[in-house]
C-alpha cells in the first residue's frame, strides 16, 4: 500500500521559513512525477511546486525565489524549502504524486493533471 506522509508543518512570523518533508512506503520516487500543493480556508486548491522524473522544477509564480523543491530519489524524501513566508501562504500543504512513467512538464499542469497519491497534509500558518 502506498502511503505518503508529510511533516515539518508549524507556525511562522512573516518573513520566517520552514522546511516541508514527505516520506513514501510502497513506491519508488524516480518513477512520478511529484508536487506540492496548499488549499487555504474558502480557497480551492493549487499547485506550489511540482518536480519531474529528471529533477526538472516549476513554480507558482507566486513563490518563486522563495520556495524550493527537491527530492531525494535514494530516499524517497520530497521537500520543499519555503522562505521569506507571507500570511497569504497560510494553508495546508500535501505531497502528490502523479502517474508512473509520466511527467508533469511544468507548474501550469498542476490543477488539471491526475494525481494518483496524497499525502495527509501538514498546517502552515504564518502569522503577520
Amino acid at each position: 500500500q502506498v502511503q505518503l506522509v508529510e511533516s515539518g508543518g508549524g507556525s511562522v512570523q512573516t518573513g520566517g521559513s520552514l522546511r516541508l518533508s514527505c516520506t513514501a512506503s510502497g513506491y519508488a520516487y524516480s518513477s512520478y512525477w511529484l508536487g506540492w500543493f496548499r488549499q487555504a480556508p474558502g480557497k480551492e486548491r493549487e499547485g506550489v511546486a511540482a518536480v519531474d522524473r529528471d529533477g526538472s522544477t516549476s513554480y507558482a509564480p507566486s513563490v518563486v525565489g522563495r520556495f524550493t523543491i527537491s527530492k531525494d530519489n535514494a530516499r524517497d524524501t520530497l521537500s520543499l524549502q519555503m522562505n521569506s513566508l507571507k500570511p497569504d501562504a497560510t494553508a495546508m500543504y500535501y505531497c502528490a504524486a502523479g502517474l508512473p512513467g509520466r511527467d508533469l512538464g511544468g507548474w501550469e499542469r498542476m490543477g488539471s493533471t491526475e494525481v494518483v497519491y496524497w499525502g495527509q497534509g501538514t498546517q502552515v500558518t504564518v502569522s503577520s
